[in-house]
């Protein structure tokens, strides 16, 4: 309801949902996606870990085949969603079969965003009470790395497959001999951005249409149509 009332707001361009949470996902955002032009087809939801025993662990209060099921729901009711997510690798009592699921996971669900840090003790935190810190900085820093090597190699398929369309994008700043610029599917400092060649003067923060020319694991190329 929220979402459907800044959606009536005039002027509104873009809507962008972050930080949402898998457990009782509202599921009628489903619809307001679909029917509102504004409301960008790309959903921010942390899902931390897939393998069940971390979920709980974790007290997440969501299994990992609810978590499939949504993801499923997502790609089903909203045509060319962008998901993006965030995982945690070695949290306490993470095993390298708990990871090797998580790998698997990605692998095969292919996230347009993904994002991903090392479990860290904070004092004070439910983990930092009941957990030992079990797991080396070594062994996190290497399955961070495998992860998103696995990530790198899916954005780049993902990118590649979009030079030739055409989009919207906004202008945030320049730098150097280009303009960069985000599309719908791009939150700020955080995903790709759509560099474009200064050739033309262009206006900060306003909307223009483009066509992707290039693209590489991270970034996209375009120029204004």
């Amino acid at each position: 309801e929220l979402t459907e009332q800044i959606s009536d707001i005039p002027g509104v361009e873009w809507i962008r949902l972050h930080y949402a949470y898998p457990a009782h996902f509202p599921t009628d955002l489903f619809r307001v996606m679909r029917e509102r032009d504004n409301v960008c087809n790309y959903m921010d939801i942390a899902l931390q870990h897939i393998n069940d025993n971390i979920l709980e662990r974790m007290q997440r209060h969501v299994t990992k085949k609810e978590t499939c099921h949504l993801i499923e729901q997502f790609r089903k009711e909203v045509p060319g969603i962008h998901l993006r997510t965030t995982f945690m690798v070695g949290y306490p009592g993470e095993t390298e079969d708990d990871f090797e699921e998580l790998k698997e996971f990605v692998r095969c669900m292919r996230f347009d965003r993904m994002g991903a840090f090392t479990y860290s003790e904070e004092e004070g935190t439910y983990a930092a009470n009941n957990h030992t810190n079990s797991v080396s900085q070594e062994i996190k820093q290497k399955r961070l790395d495998e992860l998103m090597k696995i990530q790198q190699n899916i954005s780049l398929e993902l990118n590649a497959a979009k030079v030739g369309k055409q989009m919207k994008v906004i202008i945030d700043r320049i730098e150097g001999d280009y303009y960069i610029g985000r599309t719908e599917f791009d939150s700020p400092e955080v995903d790709p951005e759509v560099l474009i060649k200064c050739s033309e003067r262009l206006t900060i923060g306003n909307f223009y249409p483009i066509e992707i020319i290039d693209a590489d694991d991270f970034d996209l190329f375009a120029k204004i149509i």
